[in-house]
């Protein structure tokens, strides 16, 4: 599976326990996202944009309304070690 550098980044930081807080908006449709490490951090990297990528190709998931956690697909086709270039 071809994913890029930003989304590559968000994978890993969810593979080591962070996940995304989504906000809908009037509409019922995802208005906004804050990715989070495990220590609380806030991801810049995570934009609306790459959000909708990783979940249109099933590498994050959510279940029972609860935050975007990368999926079981994320977790085999993310690297061991994020890029560094």
């Amino acid at each position: 599976m071809n994913i890029s550098r930003y989304e590559q980044r968000v994978l890993h930081v969810l593979a080591q326990g962070g996940f995304i807080r989504h906000r809908h908006d009037e509409r019922g449709r995802i208005a906004d996202v804050l990715c989070f490490t495990r220590d609380g951090h806030v991801l810049s990297d995570c934009t609306l944009g790459i959000f909708r990528k990783l979940r249109r190709k099933r590498l994050i998931e959510s279940r029972e309304s609860s935050p975007y956690r990368i999926s079981e697909l994320g977790r085999r086709s993310v690297r061991s070690q994020p890029d560094n270039r």
